[in-house]
């Protein structure tokens, strides 16, 4: 049972004549009046269980996009109009709006209605039990029963540095030479021979085609197709951190779907991996097959409040990738590197393939070790410095082990990685 509006202001009514007849008893009167009107409302109202419903969502949606999901009611039983309200109840993070909906029934009838979606958060977004409102003939009161629809909703990465495909792509057909653009620069596999013109390696120069023809020819190159690429995101502790309004684990996503898809369209191999203690998530697949395969298996993973496992995730790449490979680590660079045992995995992978470090930096550090203002913010610049001194620090031993190392801010992450890997592939060092 529920009681409507038109309730509270019918005994909010009956203070005028209780303040007219200076009298408790016409106000209790009044006050068992109501009450009794309310409950033969109630009683008449149409039972709860003569409205079915189910639920109808999209198996999957992109971070703050629009979507909807469909309520069906129908009239299942009793020949009597069923007039009332449905309730469709989400989690918060769903970004459900409008979720009561008014619905009239007459015997046999159904209706549908849309609520309005747009999800805060990645992952699984349950909904809630379905409440039925059946009002009564007077509108003072009614029945009411809450049902269980099960539903679920996949919530996948934003992919908001889509945006920075296009350009990478454009850049990647020039290396690659599909372009009237060809770019200088070593590759790995044999493309042409063409006359030499001042600025060329005199490396390249082919020495029998040139005694041959006579005049002076030098072998041009491509970076070589099908290479392997893994992708591994570090989800432990320090990826719960939020920078900015996200955790830092949002921006390695964001740079491992965009790195998928450049190599993805440059003919590699892409594997990526989520990990802590364990591996979380896993997705493997050549051409665009890898892109749905990454989102839907990132859309669940959350940071973890455990220290990552480093030699675990060295074990894993030896046994995932066995011929020379780009190793992508997305991770936090800093001085947790040393005792977490992150130098040592850089150093063992790097003896066989070539290593790429990626770490989300926060802005605000940078800002705080720019203060001066006053005693406080003088000691907080002092901590500010030493951290990035300290984070240069682990980075300077990264690079010394032949890694190559990223460094940017939640927004960046992405296009720089990927511009690292395009400078890899036109020097022909993967």
């Amino acid at each position: 049972m529920y009681l409507t509006g038109w309730t509270v202001a019918l005994a909010a009514l009956g203070a005028v004549p209780a303040a007219l007849s200076q009298s408790r008893g016409v106000a209790f009167a009044w006050m068992l009046g109501v009450a009794l009107l309310a409950l033969l409302d109630a009683w008449l109202a149409p039972r709860t269980a003569t409205v079915g419903v189910r639920r109808e969502a999209p198996a999957s949606v992109r971070l703050t996009e629009p979507t909807s999901t469909r309520l069906v009611a129908g009239h299942v039983g009793g020949r009597r109009r069923v007039r009332g309200v449905l309730r469709d109840a989400w989690q918060p993070s769903a970004g459900a709006a409008r979720t009561r909906h008014r619905f009239d029934l007459g015997p046999g009838e159904a209706a549908t209605f849309a609520t309005a979606m747009r999800p805060t958060r990645r992952g699984d977004r349950h909904a809630g039990p379905v409440t039925i409102r059946t009002a009564g003939p007077l509108r003072l009161a009614g029945r009411q029963r809450s049902v269980e629809v099960p539903a679920r909703l996949r919530v996948l990465p934003e992919f908001a540095s889509r945006k920075h495909l296009p350009s990478r792509l454009k850049r990647l057909r020039e290396i690659d030479g599909s372009t009237a653009v060809r770019l200088k620069g070593a590759g790995s596999e044999f493309d042409s021979m063409r006359e030499y013109v001042i600025g060329d390696d005199v490396r390249a120069i082919d020495w029998r085609s040139t005694a041959r023809r006579g005049e002076v020819l030098v072998r041009t190159f491509r970076p070589e197709r099908d290479r392997r690429v893994l992708i591994a995101i570090d989800c432990a502790r320090q990826s719960a951190a939020r920078v900015g309004d996200a955790p830092r684990l949002d921006a390695s996503i964001e740079a491992a779907l965009l790195l998928a898809a450049l190599a993805s369209r440059a003919g590699d191999r892409v594997q990526a991996t989520a990990f802590d203690r364990s591996e979380r998530a896993r997705a493997a697949a050549t051409g665009e097959q890898i892109m749905p395969l990454l989102a839907e298996a990132l859309a669940t993973v959350e940071p973890s409040l455990l220290e990552p496992d480093w030699p675990a995730l060295l074990r894993l790449a030896q046994s995932r990738v066995s011929q020379r490979a780009l190793v992508v680590l997305l991770t936090t660079v800093d001085t947790s590197a040393t005792d977490s045992g992150l130098l040592d995995a850089v150093a063992a992978l790097q003896r066989h393939h070539q290593v790429l470090v990626a770490s989300v930096e926060d802005p605000e550090v940078a800002e705080m070790a720019a203060g001066r203002d006053d005693a406080a913010a003088a000691y907080a610049a002092g901590a500010a410095a030493r951290a990035l001194l300290e984070r240069e620090a682990v980075a300077a031993q990264l690079r010394r082990l032949g890694a190559e190392v990223v460094l940017a801010a939640p927004d960046s992450l992405a296009p720089d990685v990927t511009d690292r890997y395009l400078a890899l592939k036109a020097a022909g060092r993967l």
